[in-house]
Parts: structure tokens; sequence; C-alpha cells
């Protein structure tokens, strides 16, 4: 069953360390701590991805940064109490963590597969450009009753496809996980710089039901 479970959400990612190991919490008694890896893009750009680690995979007192690493398994989220308000916080669960000596061009350095739910109408809009985009949060199910809650963006006709999605649909979805920086308004003279990650998507597909 579990199995089953984590063929559900399944992530390949392949980055440099950019950032020293930082303590993030402990499950029975083990630690697991968050470390930030860059990612290309094809664009020239990159992507700063955050993985959640445990003491029991590496050696977190070492300073990896500059290190070329292969990380595989889950995007997760869990809420954050900020102030008033929950806050999605999202990283990748890494379950097996590997060093690269160099990174192949033609092996895809950043994939994400999910099976999921959606679980809030899609919002699709058009940029001044008018470039077609649908935001889509999929609810993934975990083992044990849990959840994670996975914001998914996606384009063109995979954008008029997705609008169509009702609530509670089952879907499939391809893709790769990028960061994006904006700009929160705290007050009236104060604004924050925050990162939001989310699944671009290459490939979606509406499972049917069986019933």
């Amino acid at each position: 069953m579990i199995e089953n479970i984590i063929e559900n959400n399944k992530v390949t990612i392949v980055g440099e360390v950019v950032s020293e190991f930082e303590y993030s919490h402990e499950v029975y008694g083990e630690g697991f701590y968050t470390v930030d890896i860059s990612v290309n893009r094809l664009s020239n750009s990159v992507d700063i991805i955050p993985l959640m680690v445990s003491e029991r995979l590496v050696d977190v007192n070492e300073d990896l940064r500059g290190v070329l690493v292969e990380a595989q398994g889950q995007f997760r989220s869990y809420n954050r109490h900020e102030e008033t308000k929950n806050r999605l916080v999202l990283s990748i669960f890494v379950r097996e963590l590997n060093y690269v000596e160099t990174c192949d061009e033609h092996i895809s350095t950043n994939s994400i597969f999910l099976d999921g739910y959606i679980c809030k109408p899609p919002v699709y809009r058009k940029t001044p450009l008018g470039r077609e985009i649908a935001d889509v949060l999929i609810a993934v199910n975990r083992p044990y009753g849990k959840s994670d809650y996975i914001p998914c963006i996606a384009w063109g006709r995979n954008a008029r496809y997705a609008a169509g999605f009702s609530v509670g649909s089952h879907i499939q979805v391809n893709g790769r996980i990028q960061s994006r920086e904006y700009t929160k308004k705290i007050s009236e003279e104060e604004c924050v710089k925050r990162v939001a990650y989310e699944v671009s998507v290459s490939k979606i597909d509406l499972i049917e039901s069986d019933e």
C-alpha cells in the first residue's frame, strides 16, 4: 500500500548545493535538515529548490556548497503558522541522495510526476501579452491519511484543458519544479521578498472514474 502511495508523487532533481544544512525538525529521534540546490533551466536561468534531508542520508555537518547532487523523493507541503494565517511551505522530501560528477545535458535534471485530485477550482487567465495560464491546486495522498497540496501552473492548451476540471477530478501531471520570487506587502511601508514553488506542467491527463 505504501509503495503505491509513493508512486503517486515522484521527483528526480539534479543540482548544485548552494547553502549549508539548516536544522528543521526531529521525528522519533531522526533529525531533518533543509538545504538549497540550484537547478539549471533550459532558458539559462536557475531555480533554487529546497530539499528536506534526513541526517541518516548525509553528513549534515559537512559544507557541501558547490557539490553536484541527485535527489529522489517526493514534493511535500506543510502549513507554517505565520502571524495570523497559515502559509503553505513546499520542499522535496529526499529518500535517496547521490553525488554526481557531471550533469549530462541529455538527461532531465528536474522532473516530477503527480497523481492526485483537484482541490479548488482552477483559475484560468491571460497575460497582457495574451499567453494562457491556469493555476491548479492538487491534493496528493500520502500514507496514514495525510495529503500534500501542490500548486501547479499550466500553459497554452494545457491551461485551456485544465480550466475545465472540477473539484474532485482525478488527474496526473508531469512537469518540473520551479521557484518564483514575488514581493508581499506587509504594511503601507513594508514589503518583503518571498519565493514560491510550483510545478510547471508539461503534460496533464484527466483520469476517468472506473465506476
